[in-house]
């Protein structure tokens, strides 16, 4: 049993160090010989799990273990992927403190960033955890925050099992706790700042007939945003049963999700490389962007003007009157583990997730005129291209045009408010569906000194994405929320483009662990990643209304296998307090197939460049190498224990993708109004980094854990801008700032986004009924750039947690305790999340979230 004065980082550190800590006094205790490979067991839950965590690090990899109960420390409700926060080489920033807005979320892992990293949920794929959903879901929509078991984060590379087609670099696995054994009531309340309240309850049945037990648990969420009137939040349902026996454990899983998010806006900032200058609207930063809803009028007369242009003196950084993510999801697994002999077991998961959501942004119709008058100007087809509309341009007539007079222009432009609700607002939507299952079964047998594992992943998905413009009523502005699906009020005055997908998912591995000696362990295998996927577009955009693009989206199959991607590693016992290991792995990243935008091959300008790109273009590919030591030590007097690691990594990043936007400006790159990309491979990263962490105990009553991390990722090769064909890396390194003759400099240059340095320090003093805990992270001078002209300074933030327990036996409950915990505690201001999409002088950044208390009463009977 581990009593509650050890502190969430202690546990980390002890379990990177594979380290297992069952005993109660298991800081004194020597470490255990490397065990075989396994894949951890479900965690109780509740107060249980703080005196019965079950946890298996990767013995050759560099693991931490982040156990349930320590994460509900840091905040109550937090989302697995924010608690991570804490745990050494991870970078995860939102604008939310629960980590909850997906549209905001940024991580990186090592150099990678968060599309190209595993995610998983008690084994289950959780896709790529992409904004545009089209694989997955992340893990707080997957699992009650409350009813998390532990989260393991493998920083270099993942188990060579982990069902991911994304992970070129480490992996996050999250997993749900089991019912409890015996019959108990759980609830929280948790209100503080913004008119948080946050309700949590669980019923879990205890252990009934054979071996059978089960829960249902339920989560209400409900906060303001810190810098608009917008509510964010949702519901949550999750039920478990177990059915475990001499002959093998059946485990189903329920989850139900529902949430709306009012998204943040994040600010364009332009900072002109070598000398340039910059206009007063480029030089227009505000810190904060919030959203008009629900001030309609005052939005409409005092900030629009009558053809729905937002103020030119503000440029890219205008407001819009709200924006919003809209999900739901349904998942569920039924696995059976079973015992076909004492040395043979077999596990089999079948699993479904349905998925359908909308990403809503209503602003200004000027914004979005050039999608809008090919659709809805009668004249548009016949009209000059030097007498159509450019942007936040509505009703104006360009300089050059003769074809059309001034009030024939402000008319067509008057014509079009009216078409579009008569407000001058538009909302645009990103609508989608996702319906996958999958198997993902293993068999492991023991065959003396040796662990064999043979297994496989398949998964059909199939998923479509719809781009819609709904026009905003002037006379009915409440059928226009951020609460409100826009299909479920109104027709959308056209659909400019549906994309459908449907992919094929097959993995496979085998794998040996080979305990060859009381001090050596060594393990061996290899995987498969394969993709077969098809992509259409029932409905192709009118020519003219998305940027780059030359005739129709382009249509097709790539079918990516690559049959042999190995992985070795070793761990060495030097004494009975230290051990040496070692991995070495090659992984792949597939080709993402979403239809509305980003990344993927299925959204470049033309059916032409799509067919060179499917015969010629490469996927992402790495090789990670990662190496250390961990030790473990007991002293005796005020210091009395230690654990330790140091671990190193190199990376070599092959054949990386470059989407070059066909419409840049705006967020990320790219306006409201989109546009297609030119996909290319722009030639190599190289990582070199360590990460350092150890935990002091004084006693049982402080202990006090720091890690630092250090991180080197530098581009191999300069890239062309005006690349024409799949390969865009030039070999060249000419240095600078400066695009030259098409040549963007990015040779040497630190990859934009992940810090250099990171640093994460927890004090945790126990006094028994009365706990306190203090957390500064320190997030290192980041690049915003490709060519590193750009860059936005460090910070470092504090939290703090208050927490005192009703003695045992002074009430009928089982546990009653009531806890502080303060965000952000000396209200510093900063950029949190980067979103890069250019190469020199501008990006755009979102705000750290300012000072926050909640308070939350938690019991259970």
């Amino acid at each position: 049993m581990i009593k509650s004065y050890v502190s969430t980082f202690a546990l980390a550190a002890s379990l990177a160090a594979g380290l297992p800590l069952t005993a109660a006094h298991a800081e004194t205790a020597p470490p255990a010989p490397a065990a075989p490979i396994a894949d951890p067991a479900p965690a109780p839950a509740g107060d249980d799990a703080a005196e019965a965590i079950v946890v298996t690090a990767k013995a050759t990899r560099s693991a931490t273990a982040l156990p349930g109960s320590e994460m509900q420390k840091i905040l109550p409700g937090i989302s697995p992927l924010k608690a991570i926060q804490t745990l050494p080489g991870v970078l995860y920033i939102t604008a939310d403190p629960w980590g909850y807005n997906e549209q905001n979320a940024q991580i990186f892992i090592h150099g990678f960033s968060g599309q190209q990293l595993g995610y998983t949920m008690d084994g289950l794929p959780l896709g790529d955890q992409s904004y545009g959903n089209y694989n997955g879901l992340s893990p707080q929509r997957a699992v009650i925050s409350e009813n998390v078991g532990r989260v393991i984060v493998s920083t270099g590379a993942g188990d060579l099992a982990t069902a991911s087609n994304s992970n070129l670099g480490g992996t996050v696995e999250t997993y749900s706790s089991d019912p409890l054994k015996t019959f108990g009531i759980q609830a929280a309340q948790t209100v503080g700042s913004y008119s948080t309240s946050r309700s949590f309850v669980r019923i879990d049945s205890g252990t009934f007939g054979n071996g059978n037990a089960a829960y249902v648990s339920a989560a209400r969420q409900d906060a303001r945003a810190w810098d608009f009137n917008g509510k964010q939040g949702g519901y949550q349902v999750n039920a478990k049963f177990v059915h475990d026996d001499g002959i093998g454990k059946l485990t189903a899983y329920f989850d139900y999700n529902d949430m709306t998010q009012p998204n943040e806006d994040s600010t364009v900032f332009f900072k002109p490389s070598a000398g340039g200058t910059a206009t007063a609207v480029q030089l227009y930063t505000p810190y904060t962007k919030p959203f008009f809803y629900p001030d309609f009028t005052t939005y409409r007369t005092s900030y629009l003007s009558a053809q729905g242009n937002s103020p030119a003196a503000v440029g890219s950084n205008h407001r819009n009157y709200y924006s919003d993510a809209q999900r739901t999801d349904f998942l569920g697994y039924l696995r059976y583990d079973a015992h076909l002999s004492s040395n043979v077991t077999w596990s089999t998961t079948g699993y479904y997730h349905h998925n359908d959501g909308a990403g809503v942004v209503a602003g200004p119709l000027g914004q979005s005129i050039t999608t809008i008058q090919p659709y809805l100007d009668p004249g548009y087809a016949s009209l000059p291209t030097n007498c159509r509309f450019g942007a936040n341009s509505n009703g104006v007539a360009p300089a050059a045009c003769t074809a059309r007079t001034t009030a024939q222009q402000s008319a067509a432009g008057a014509a079009l408010v009216a078409a579009t609700g008569g407000s001058g607002l538009v909302t645009r939507t990103t609508e989608y569906r996702i319906d996958r299952g999958g198997v993902i079964s293993a068999i492991t047998a023991k065959l003396g000194a040796h662990t064999i594992e043979f297994g496989g992943w398949f998964e059909r998905n199939s998923t479509t994405q719809w781009r819609r413009w709904y026009g905003v009523s002037v006379t009915n502005p409440d059928s226009s929320t951020p609460y409100i699906r826009p299909l479920d009020v109104a027709q959308p005055l056209f659909t400019q483009y549906q994309g459908e997908a449907r992919i094929n998912q097959l993995q496979l591995h085998l794998q040996d662990t080979w305990q060859a000696t009381d001090r050596l362990l060594l393990q061996a295998g290899f995987k498969t990643s394969a993709q077969w996927a098809d992509g259409r577009f029932p409905v192709q955009p009118v020519l003219g209304s998305l940027s780059g693009l030359t005739g129709g989206l382009p249509q097709g199959r790539i079918n990516t296998l690559r049959w042999f991607l190995p992985s070795a590693g070793a761990t060495y016992d030097l004494t009975r307090n230290e051990q040496l290991y070692f991995n070495v792995q090659k992984n792949l990243r597939q080709y993402q197939a979403y239809l509305a935008g980003g990344g993927g091959p299925w959204f470049t300008g033309s059916q032409a460049a799509f067919d060179a790109f499917a015969r010629e273009g490469k996927p992402e590919s790495s090789w990670t190498y990662e190496g250390g030591v961990r030790s473990h030590r007991s002293f005796d007097g005020v210091l009395s224990g230690l654990e330790a690691q140091v671990n190193y990594y190199h990376v070599v990043f092959n054949n990386r993708l470059l989407a070059i936007s066909t419409n840049p400006g705006g967020i990320a790159g790219g306006g409201i109004t989109g546009g297609t990309s030119i996909l290319v491979n722009v030639g190599a990263v190289h990582t070199d980094g360590v990460d350092a962490a150890f935990t002091l105990h004084f006693g049982r009553a402080f202990s006090l854990y720091n890690a630092a991390s250090y991180n080197l990722s530098k581009y191999q090769s300069d890239y062309t801008s005006t690349a024409t064909g799949i390969g865009a890396a030039t070999g060249t390194c000419i240095g600078g700032y400066l695009v030259t003759a098409g040549v963007v400099p990015t040779c040497g240059k630190q990859l934009p986004g992940t810090p250099k340095w990171m640093n994460k320090t927890v004090a945790t003093l126990d006094l028994g009924p009365i706990e306190v805990q203090m957390i500064g992270d320190y997030v290192g001078r980041r690049f915003a750039t490709f060519t590193n002209d750009a860059s936005v300074s460090s910070y470092f933030l504090t939290s703090l947690r208050l927490a005192a327990k009703v003695p045992d036996g002074a009430t009928p409950l089982r546990k009653l305790e009531v806890s502080l915990n303060v965000t952000n505690l000396f209200d510093k201001t900063g950029v949190s999340t980067l979103s890069i999409g250019s190469a020199t002088n501008s990006y755009s950044a979102y705000p750290i979230a300012p000072r926050q208390w909640f308070l939350t009463v938690s019991a259970a009977y």
